[in-house]
């Protein structure tokens, strides 16, 4: 294949996915994306992209395709289900797979897509969908060296940070599982710190202000806790989604026989927000797993 990839497929137009696509796409790429949402297809379509109704007729028109969906079930169903993809690239082409999924899943993918003359790079995301729209994503990636090669005009469209963990699938999604159980744990506590803060009778941004700036703060803390502080829980990474991952690595650690109290609790703390309703609010949402927690001037839900 020529290294000068320039036919790139988008399958997953979501926060990231979007941002990716346009960010090749002001990169001169030629870029074919596909999603469920029409508004979605419309959006990038006036961006300049050529859109299609299904994963496999997006294949047919690309030499590389990123899976920028959610989960290890939705990349199955976008490159193995009915319409998918991966019947229908070229041999040679390059998957490229973004979605956070256990290393053994993917692994099992770069065996599956070799097997049909295809070839991997397990290349999950990190950094939301600020970073994505301006091509500065963190990308934790495994592949061989001429697969990185042929696609490295992609990767510096979309990314600032390029980590290359080595030439196995597996590897790239081992390093997003860590990332995710800390960032899990970090909202987690960030709600909890907040929580005793506003029980107590602190005055929330005094406690916001100070806590940034001292000791006790991490990047969660100063990202999410605005959320909490102004009542606005639309999504932009979902409670849902670390139910999701920190389940990947309690899953993991499970069949490794290795504990992790922290994880599993933040992981139970995801879960009680998502029973009560919360699983499609925004991740800082956990906060509401706290009784009594209120804040004056807040936004209302819906508003």
């Amino acid at each position: 294949m020529s290294k000068d990839i320039k036919r790139v497929g988008v399958i997953g137009l979501g926060a990231m996915g979007m941002g990716i696509a346009q960010s090749l796409l002001r990169a001169n790429f030629e870029v074919h994306a596909c999603d469920v949402r029409p508004e979605a297809l419309q959006q990038i379509a006036a961006a300049g992209a050529h859109v299609a109704d299904t994963p496999a007729a997006l294949a047919q028109k690309v030499d590389a395709l990123l899976t920028v969906v959610v989960n290890a079930q939705q990349t199955e169903a976008v490159l193995f289900g009915e319409h998918g993809a991966a019947s229908q690239l070229a041999p040679g082409s390059i998957v490229i797979g973004c979605a956070t999924v256990s290393p053994e899943f993917a692994e099992s993918l770069g065996e599956r897509l070799a097997a049909m003359g295809l070839r991997f790079i397990d290349a999950p995301i990190s950094g939301g969908a600020a970073k994505a729209a301006s091509g500065e994503m963190s990308v934790m990636a495994a592949g061989t060296a001429e697969d990185f090669d042929a696609c490295a005009a992609l990767f510096d469209a979309i990314s600032s940070k390029l980590y290359r963990l080595g030439d196995k699938p597996g590897q790239g999604s081992k390093v997003k599982m860590i990332n995710q159980l800390l960032a899990g744990v970090h909202i987690a506590a960030a709600a909890e710190a907040m929580a005793l803060g506003l029980k107590a009778g602190c005055d929330p941004q005094a406690l916001y202000e100070v806590i940034s700036n001292s000791a006790g703060s991490s990047w969660m803390f100063q990202n999410r806790v605005p959320h909490i502080l102004n009542g606005d829980y639309r999504p932009l990474s979902a409670v849902n989604i670390f139910v999701k991952d920190l389940g990947i690595v309690l899953d993991y650690a499970k069949k490794n026989v290795f504990p992790l109290p922290l994880s599993a609790t933040a992981h139970q703390m995801f879960m009680s927000a998502a029973a009560a309703g919360h699983g499609g609010e925004d991740d800082s949402a956990v906060v509401k797993v706290f009784p009594g927690i209120s804040l004056p001037g807040a936004r209302n839900e819906g508003e």
